[in-house]
């Protein structure tokens, strides 16, 4: 089966790897604010890691409840042997693709 990944799922299991596969929706929001510079809706990731958990390429658990979310669990998320794969295999894809073309990218 072929684990194609869309630019969006890539950034997501970025933040999630980056995260030490200990991710929760809104440190991944962060990652993704931050360090990808998207402000993307809670909606939006969660939808893109609901699909990535079906594919197998992401894992979720929860955490114990907490006081400051009102007794509620986070969900943590980390990236299964198969998404670690499949974002190596995409990411090998990028650069093979992107050699020699920096100079292109600066011209005007």
């Amino acid at each position: 089966m072929s684990e194609n990944l869309g630019d969006f799922e890539q950034l997501v299991m970025l933040a999630v790897l980056r995260l030490d596969d200990e991710g929760y929706g809104t440190s991944i929001r962060e990652e993704l604010k931050v360090r990808g510079e998207r402000d993307v809706s809670p909606g939006a990731i969660f939808t893109t890691l609901e699909r990535l958990e079906s594919r197998g390429l992401v894992s979720s658990r929860y955490g114990e409840p907490t006081a400051e979310r009102g007794g509620r669990s986070k969900r943590f998320y980390k990236l299964t042997a198969d998404g670690r794969r499949a974002l190596a295999r995409a990411l090998r894809t990028v650069r093979r693709m992107m050699q020699g073309l920096e100079p292109k990218l600066e011209r005007p």
